[in-house]
């Protein structure tokens, strides 16, 4: 494979824009679909726009993630990052699924969601005839447990990040066990009642893929985050942790395509978890893999690789930046040194990203200034957001030790990917040649995510907020006080204003302006470090094929309808090999 030797010489100065990890998903870009990523894509083409003929049905895949998601798939308690995602959208549906500008949602498990006159009470209707993986029927009441265990009010469940993102659900007066807010009509309705306008509810109910429907048994189940039992186009057969999760077709499944071919196409995938980057590389080329994903965050340089065996025609490469999750280093604003702002700014100005980013094949990604990205409500091309200007940050260093009688020190937590290491090294350097003393942890997927749920780090390499309605990431910056997901500790009245205002707010030019607010509001703080915008690839082998971020039920095969992103995974039923 092509490597020029500036790259190789240079390698462990990578960018510090890519030392970021998977971890949550929940702002839209122009992507490579649209010519926005740089450099030369080679033979990589949009989600859903290859030209391989018709989906033939039959074969099997092995299928390589970046990580385990060790917690299991009792999806209320969850927490999941894109490998979790991508396996979770495997088993379950969701009740909506994002259309082709990520902003508006239509049915998936339901027919349809519809608001009354003041968006405070949502109708869903389910389709009929669903069967979940045990025989079971997809009921209003299995739908109504369900949002109530992701709420945070069903007996046996323990909700952290969803009894927060539904906590405008109306839970005042509980009747015959149920919360008052959630109620059925007959077998295929569910009411939901909230306790203020809430336009974007439907995107909650896809809330980035992790929202699907479980079936009553495994709601129930002590072992819920084993007992994995969907609506999906794939059932569990066995899990090996840290080794394969080994699924087969379901042959009841109830979607077709809109040729009305059965879907899924295949009859069983079997995914591989492999922190590193170069082993799922690896992996594809010798044939032990069919497929695999892979972010610009830690394998820029693999991505030029597969590319340049795309091009050649050795295999086949799906790429996108669409509807991008941003990757940053995240400040916890609670203990020193982050709780100071002057700190914050001077870490922000130290890092030179613009170096970074050269030194990096052919500036892959772009680099980002905000969590939104172009095309989102809320982007701006000046959101205020400071970093690259070294000499500035020295004074910063000094004022601050100077003004708090404190060092200027602190640790930063990390992934344990090997090219992850090298880019927390330039990171290292870049704040030591500003005059702070730096530590790095190094930890795995799950145990760096607990990490920022306590609360328990200083600095931490985070991706997040992939696009769609700029409300999903209300759960994120909300008051801290009240909210066990707000991971830097921050309440700033600001924000908290514009997002109550955005969220209740239908008129859409004018919630363009509120998060245009907010965009230089958290730019104003430093309370991330923003990286760059996050591409995402899928490279294959030459026989496979299929992949597609999102379809509506009805959507045309030529992908015209299609969800581009692939922040949040990609649906497996559309996969194909060629027979």
């Amino acid at each position: 494979m092509r490597r020029n030797a500036t790259r190789s010489t240079n390698t462990f100065r990578l960018a510090l824009l890519f030392i970021v990890m998977a971890v949550f998903t929940a702002a839209c870009s122009s992507g490579s679909g649209s010519g926005e990523s740089g450099g030369d894509t080679g033979g990589a083409v949009a989600p859903g726009k290859e030209d391989a003929g018709t989906p033939t049905s039959g074969g099997t895949i092995d299928y390589g993630l970046e990580a385990e998601t060790t917690d299991g798939w009792c999806l209320p308690e969850g927490q999941l990052a894109i490998s979790g995602i991508q396996v979770a959208r495997s088993i379950y549906d969701t009740l909506t699924v994002p259309g082709k500008d990520g902003t508006t949602f239509t049915g998936m498990l339901a027919e349809s969601v519809t608001p009354n006159d003041d968006y405070t009470e949502w109708t869903i209707t389910l389709r009929p005839g669903i069967k979940f993986h045990d025989g079971t029927d997809l009921t209003a009441q299995v739908v109504a447990n369900n949002l109530m265990a992701y709420r945070g009010d069903y007996p046996g469940r323990a909700s952290l990040l969803f009894s927060f993102v539904l906590g405008d659900i109306v839970d005042d007066t509980p009747n015959d066990g149920h919360v008052s807010g959630i109620t059925t009509e007959g077998d295929n309705v569910v009411k939901v009642q909230t306790s203020r306008p809430w336009v974007s509810f439907p995107s909650f109910l896809y809330s980035s893929g992790r929202m699907g429907m479980v079936a009553q048994a495994q709601l129930d189940a002590i072992d819920c985050a084993r007992k994995l039992i969907g609506t999906g186009p794939f059932k569990l057969d066995d899990w090996r942790v840290n080794s394969s999760m080994k699924l087969s077709r379901n042959e009841d499944y109830w979607r077709k395509d809109a040729d009305g071919t059965q879907l899924p196409y295949l009859d069983g995938i079997t995914y591989h978890p492999q922190p590193e980057a170069q082993q799922l590389a690896n992996g594809l080329q010798s044939g032990e893999l069919d497929a695999f994903h892979l972010s610009s965050n830690t394998g820029a340089l693999i991505l030029e690789d597969m590319r340049d065996l795309s091009s050649n025609g050795d295999i086949n490469l799906v790429e996108s930046d669409d509807f991008a999750e941003v990757g940053n280093l995240m400040l916890n604003t609670t203990k020193p040194p982050f709780d100071n702002a002057t700190a914050r700014e001077a870490v922000a100005l130290a890092i030179n990203r613009e170096e970074s980013n050269e030194i990096l094949s052919d500036n892959i990604p772009v680099l980002a200034d905000g969590p939104f990205a172009p095309g989102a409500l809320g982007y701006l091309e000046d959101t205020g957001f400071k970093s690259s200007d070294a000499a500035t940050a020295k004074d910063l260093v000094q004022q601050y030790e100077t003004e708090t009688g404190l060092p200027f020190e602190f640790e930063i937590t990390s992934g344990q990917d090997t090219q992850l290491a090298k880019q927390i090294d330039l990171a290292k350097q870049y704040f030591e040649e500003a005059g702070m003393t730096v530590r790095i942890t190094n930890l795995e997927q799950s145990a760096l995510i607990q990490k920022a749920i306590e609360k328990g780090y200083q600095m931490i390499t985070w991706r997040n907020y992939p696009g769609f309605d700029p409300d999903n990431l209300y759960v994120w910056w909300y008051d801290a006080s009240k909210n066990p997901v707000n991971f830097p500790g921050f309440n700033d009245p600001e924000v908290n204003d514009l997002l109550d205002r955005g969220r209740t707010t239908p008129d859409e030019a004018e919630r363009k302006t509120i998060y245009e607010d907010l965009n230089r509001e958290l730019n104003k703080e430093h309370y991330f470090l923003w990286t760059s915008w996050t591409l995402w690839a899928i490279p294959m082998a030459k026989d496979v094929h299929g992949v597609v971020g999102a379809r509506p039920v009805d959507g045309a095969l030529d992908g015209s309808d299609d969800y581009t992103g692939l922040a949040v995974g990609h649906d497996p039923a559309f996969l194909w090999k060629e027979s």
